[in-house]
C-alpha cells in the first residue's frame, strides 16, 4: 500500500515538472504568460453560428472563406471573458480580402456581432479603413502590410485604453472616454464591457488565414 502511495505521488510530481516545462496546462499552451487560443488542428474552444463552412483548418491555421460568419472563442481560458488583456494572432490576407478581430463581445448565432469593437483586417479589398483600424472609431488609412504575407496583429486592452500595433508598428492608441458617443442603435455596445474574441468571414470573396492565435491576461 505505500509503494502504491509512493509511485502514485512520484507520478504526480513528474506529471508537474512535465507540465512546468512544456508550458502546458488546462489544454492550453503558455510561455511568458502567454495562452494558446487555438491549437492548430481544429476549432476547439471556438463556436460558429450561420454559415460554419466559411471556417476550416488549413495547414495549421484557421482559413476563412465563404459568406458572412464569425467564429466566436468560447474556450476555458479566462472562462472566455476577457477584461484586460494582451492579443496577437499571424494573419495573412489574400488580395481583395476584408475580415476582423472581434474583441470584448458575445456569441450571437447571426449577423455582424453588436458587443464590442472591431479590429480591422483589410490591406487590398474596397473598404478604405484599413488593417489595424479600431472599426468606425479610429480609422487607419495607411497600409502598413501587404497580401500574401504573415504579419503579426497585436491589441492591448488595459483599462479604458486600446493599442493596436502592427509588426511593432503603433497604428491606433485610443482611450474609450467616460460616455462615449454611440450613434444608436447596435453602435450603443461598442463599448469596453469584457467579452471574448470573434474572427469575421466578411464575404465569400475574402480569404483570409489566422494562426499563433495567443492571449496574455492582465491584471
Amino acid at each position: 500500500m505505500k509503494n502504491s502511495f509512493a509511485y502514485l505521488m512520484s507520478l504526480v510530481f513528474c506529471l508537474g515538472i512535465l507540465n512546468t516545462i512544456t508550458g502546458q496546462t488546462g489544454g492550453a499552451n503558455k510561455k511568458d504568460g502567454w495562452i494558446s487560443l487555438f491549437n492548430g488542428k481544429n476549432l476547439d474552444g471556438w463556436k460558429v453560428g450561420e454559415n460554419a463552412h466559411t471556417f476550416s483548418i488549413e495547414d495549421g491555421a484557421i482559413k476563412v472563406e465563404g459568406p458572412k460568419a464569425h467564429l466566436f472563442y468560447v474556450g476555458d481560458v479566462e472562462n472566455h471573458d476577457f477584461h484586460n488583456f494582451e492579443f496577437k494572432a499571424s494573419v495573412m490576407t489574400k488580395p481583395g480580402s476584408n475580415s476582423g478581430i472581434y474583441i470584448h463581445t458575445r456569441y450571437q448565432e447571426a449577423s455582424w456581432p453588436v458587443y464590442g469593437y472591431e479590429v480591422q483586417v483589410n490591406n487590398s479589398q474596397g473598404d478604405w479603413k484599413r488593417t489595424g483600424s479600431l472599426y468606425d472609431i479610429v480609422n487607419v488609412i495607411e497600409t502598413y502590410v501587404g497580401d500574401d504575407e504573415w504579419y503579426t496583429e497585436y491589441i492591448k486592452v488595459e483599462g479604458k485604453r486600446i493599442i493596436i500595433k502592427i509588426n511593432d508598428i503603433v497604428v491606433v492608441d485610443y482611450t474609450e472616454p467616460e460616455n462615449p458617443k454611440r450613434d444608436p442603435g447596435e453602435r450603443q455596445h461598442r463599448v469596453l464591457k469584457g467579452g471574448t474574441f470573434a474572427l469575421q468571414g466578411h464575404d465569400p470573396k475574402s480569404i483570409v488565414y489566422y494562426k499563433d492565435i495567443m492571449v496574455k491576461p492582465l491584471p
